[in-house]
């Protein structure tokens, strides 16, 4: 069964968006465009939020 968990590998600053995407199958990046995107097109304190929530809930694999 496949969990959530912050990458070790494919991590930029804390893992979050590798976790998510190693999980999903999906290219890292792509999720990290995505939170971009979503950070700009919004205010970006509720992207940041979320990351930092993330960072301190998703286990290190």
């Amino acid at each position: 069964m496949k969990q959530l968990k912050r990458s070790t590998t494919k991590r930029f600053i804390t893992g979050v968006c590798g976790g998510i995407g190693e999980y999903f199958s999906i290219d890292p990046t792509i999720i990290r465009l995505i939170a971009v995107v979503l950070a700009l097109v919004t205010t970006v304190w509720p992207v940041v939020l979320a990351y930092i929530i993330a960072t301190f809930l998703m286990p290190a694999e």
